[in-house]
C-alpha cells in the first residue's frame, strides 16, 4: 500500500502479455487507465488521483520495463504495450474502459483504441505527437535521435542519471518550476541504472515500428479528447483531425509538458466531469 495525500492505494504485481507490470490501483466507480510516458511512473498521476476523491477506478500501471515493473528484453512498440494493457484490463476484470495517455503512453493508447474500439469509452491523449500521421512536429527534438542510437545513449548516461532527468522534468514544466521531490526521486531511482535506461530508451526505437502500425491503424470511433500543454499544444488535435469521428482539443493553460504534475486540477477536472456523466 502507499499513501499519496491521503489516497491509500495498492500496489499490485500483474502478469499480462509475457510480462509482469506493477501497478497502482484506486477508488471505485467507472474505470480509467492511465498511461504515463518518460521519464516517469504511474506517480506521474500522483497529484490527480487525491482529487478524485475515491469515485473513479484508477488503474496506473508502470509501463512495461519502466519504474517497478519487471524489465523486458523487447515489446516496447506500441503495438505490444496496447496488447499489455488489454491483458491488463482482462486481469482486473474490465470490459472497457477510458484512457488517459501522456507522451510515450499516447501511440500505444491510441492503437488500443483504434483496433479494439469495443475496449475503450473515451480516449484522453496529452502532449505528444503520433509517427505515422502527417502533421506532427517540423523537426524531432534533439533527444529523439541521441535515445534511439542503440546501445548510446545509456553508455554515455549511466552514472550521469539524475543530472539529466533532472533537465526534462524541469524543462517540462511550466515555467521550469519543476515538480515534487518525492516524485522526482522516484523517476531518477526508476530510471538509475543501464538496464533501466535500456528500457526507456527502447520506446524511442521503436519509433519506425509505431510509425507503420499507427498509419495502417484506421479510424478512431470512440469519443477522443486532444489535450496540449505548452510543449505539444494543439498538434496532436490537427493530427487526429482527419481520423478521429468525434474528438474535441482542450488548451491546458499555465502547464508545461507534465501536464498531471503541473495542472493535476484540470486533468481531475477532465476525468470528474466524465464520471459523472458514465453510465
Amino acid at each position: 500500500m502507499v499513501t499519496s495525500k491521503g489516497s491509500v492505494m495498492e500496489l499490485r504485481r500483474i502478469r499480462t502479455n509475457g510480462t509482469e507490470l506493477n501497478v497502482a490501483l484506486d477508488g471505485t466507480g467507472p474505470p480509467v487507465l492511465l498511461m504515463h510516458g518518460w521519464p516517469h511512473t504511474w506517480q506521474v498521476w500522483r497529484e490527480v488521483l487525491p482529487l478524485l476523491g475515491g469515485r473513479r477506478r484508477v488503474i496506473a500501471p508502470d509501463l512495461r520495463g519502466l519504474g517497478d515493473s519487471a524489465r523486458a528484453a523487447d515489446g516496447f512498440d506500441a503495438a505490444t504495450g496496447a496488447d499489455d494493457m488489454l491483458g491488463l484490463l482482462d486481469a482486473l476484470g474490465v470490459e472497457q474502459t477510458e484512457i488517459v495517455a501522456l507522451d510515450a503512453g499516447v501511440p500505444a493508447a491510441f492503437l488500443l483504441g483504434a483496433l479494439h474500439p469495443a475496449r475503450v469509452r473515451r480516449l484522453v491523449l496529452m502532449e505528444a505527437t503520433l509517427p505515422g500521421l502527417p502533421g506532427g512536429f517540423p523537426a524531432p527534438p534533439w533527444w529523439f535521435g541521441f535515445h534511439s542510437a542503440p546501445g548510446l545513449a545509456e553508455t554515455v548516461l549511466e552514472g550521469h542519471e539524475a543530472e539529466y532527468l533532472d533537465w526534462f522534468l524541469t524543462a517540462g514544466t511550466f515555467e521550469r518550476r519543476g515538480v515534487p521531490s518525492e516524485v522526482r526521486d522516484a523517476f531518477v531511482s526508476a530510471y538509475t541504472g543501464r538496464e533501466a535506461l535500456r528500457c526507456g530508451f527502447g520506446y524511442y526505437r521503436a519509433a519506425e515500428q509505431n510509425a507503420a502500425a499507427i498509419a495502417a491503424a484506421g479510424r478512431l470511433t470512440m469519443p477522443t479528447l486532444a489535450v496540449g500543454g505548452n510543449t505539444v499544444g494543439d498538434l496532436l488535435n490537427r493530427q487526429l483531425t482527419p481520423i478521429a469521428e468525434d474528438l474535441s482539443g482542450e488548451l491546458i493553460a499555465r502547464s508545461g509538458h507534465l501536464v498531471p504534475l503541473d495542472r493535476p486540477d484540470a486533468v481531475a477536472r477532465l476525468l470528474r466531469v466524465d464520471s459523472a456523466t458514465s453510465r
